[in-house]
């Protein structure tokens, strides 16, 4: 495919139509993300089952990433109507579960009068309404920042440096042993404030192979990030509460921190929230909008991500053809020899997935993709190492992601610029060499006469071995 930049789309409602699951998938959606904070189990699993099928009809390889909820304050209930809530009015917070007022709003957080502090931040739903805490006594006094008409039971976001609720939560673990039982691909952990955190998912699933993806929303994940990305399968910039934690000055530069970051160990980043907003209910998304998408190709991004535009929007095929067309044309100005050229003058990042054999064999290969202009650079991986620590090097010839397990396929379908392919095994580098050569040209991947650089582990050592085998071919 022409397209580097994958698309992650969540999935919901508006897919439900007849055929409508199966002309996102054409539109080009790379993983589908099931979001658990909405919906039974059930009704997942049945989606799981569902993207399955679909992606065998359409004939396309579709990772799937279960998105677990994560710890969720709530205020109590709003009246029917609604609650205006007006800039610069008072209004006072106290535990409990009792309906919410204008003037006084139950949060169903115990200790919520021994975790705030004068001067902290209060956020109700999405970050449009907030209050500052003005004093803390038998309620929390607050004077509202940014008010507006609220309804429901909006969600509640404290400082979390001092929330008491931990991730992942009981019912996260139990999400997540489900989920990897039924097969999902990816599970998204949310809130993750240290490493610890993914390791409680990695035991609650085991034996399962389903990979991890950490979700940076937290103050506390932005400074462990080197940590949390050395046990992570993949990350998620999750713009959306990191906006809430943070000034919104800061999150633009946060997105590109991380991502440089998970660029240069080798771990698939996901830039999440707000992408194509517009765009769940017009035709076409504001020029805002596709400035942002683009940025997020500039920045180097593994993939960019929609949520409730093809979830709940108008158009979810339409959406997704047009984040892959903003993508593609984004990838023409991308200046992606900087990333090898910065990775090639510096010793191995801590907590890379490239050991420094890897390292220096995937460097090789990208120098010599460069001078011979290779057709193709076939990464031969049983666990999928070898063709993310080729992708860091965001060559400028396409990869192929050759593999004989099929969850390892279908994970590099996250992985920027990663053709996904299912080969067999074989029991020699010549044979593994040849038949992924072979299959290549037999898709025709590769011309006649051209250069092609093959990568691997050789096939006695086990899969997480390092890459120790490149191999140059021209094709006769």
């Amino acid at each position: 495919m022409s397209r580097r930049t994958k698309i992650v789309a969540t999935i919901g409602p508006a897919c439900d139509t007849d055929g409508g699951l199966d002309d996102v998938l054409r539109a080009g959606v790379d993983v589908v993300r099931l979001n658990l904070s909405h919906g039974p189990l059930e009704e997942h699993l049945h989606r799981l089952a569902s993207v399955r099928a679909a992606a065998d009809r359409v004939g396309r390889v579709v990772a799937v990433l279960a998105d677990l909820p994560g710890p969720k304050v709530r205020a109590g209930r709003f009246p029917a109507e609604g609650a205006l809530l007006l800039d610069g009015r008072q209004v006072a917070l106290v535990p409990g579960e009792a309906d919410s007022t204008a003037e006084l709003i139950t949060v169903d957080y115990p200790s919520l009068l021994e975790d705030v502090s004068v001067g902290d931040r209060v956020v109700l739903g999405d970050g449009g309404l907030s209050l500052r805490v003005d004093q803390v006594e038998a309620v929390v006094r607050c004077t509202i920042e940014s008010g507006g008409m609220t309804t429901g039971r909006p969600g509640v976001h404290l400082p979390s440096e001092r929330f008491r609720l931990s991730a992942p939560t009981a019912e996260d673990l139990v999400l997540a042993q489900a989920m990897a039982a039924a097969g999902v691909d990816f599970i998204g952990v949310s809130f993750v404030r240290s490493a610890d955190d993914l390791r409680q998912v990695r035991d609650a699933i085991r034996p399962s192979a389903t990979r991890l993806v950490a979700k940076i929303e937290t103050t506390g994940a932005i400074n462990d990030l080197t940590a949390i990305t050395a046990v992570s399968d993949a990350v998620m910039v999750a713009r959306g509460d990191l906006g809430i934690e943070w000034p919104l000055e800061d999150v633009p530069h946060l997105q590109k921190r991380i991502i440089r970051h998970c660029v240069s160990v080798g771990v698939p980043v996901i830039t999440a929230t707000q992408m194509l907003e517009s765009m769940i209910h017009a035709p076409s998304p504001t020029r805002a909008e596709v400035t942002d998408v683009a940025n997020a190709v500039f920045d180097g991004t593994d993939a960019v991500m929609l949520s409730g535009e093809t979830a709940i929007g108008a158009h979810p095929a339409l959406v997704v053809r047009t984040m892959a067309r903003i993508a593609e044309r984004a990838e023409q100005e991308g200046g992606y020899r900087l990333w090898a050229l910065q990775l090639g003058r510096q010793e191995t990042p801590q907590g890379t997935i490239a050991d420094p054999m890897t390292d220096a064999i995937t460097h090789a290969a990208w120098q010599a993709s460069t001078e011979l202009g290779v057709d193709a650079i076939v990464c031969c991986t049983r666990s999928g190492r070898t063709a993310q620590a080729m992708a860091r090097f965001r060559p400028v010839s396409p990869l192929l992601g050759m593999s004989p397990d099929p969850m390892t396929v279908r994970s590099l379908a996250l992985v920027w610029g990663v053709t996904p392919m299912q080969v067999d095994t074989y029991d020699s580098t010549d044979n593994l060499v040849w038949h992924t050569i072979e299959r290549a040209a037999q898709d025709q991947l590769v011309r006649a006469g051209s250069y092609v650089i093959v990568l691997a582990g050789r096939p006695d050592r086990p899969a997480n071995a390092a890459t120790d085998v490149l191999r140059i071919v021209k094709l006769s």
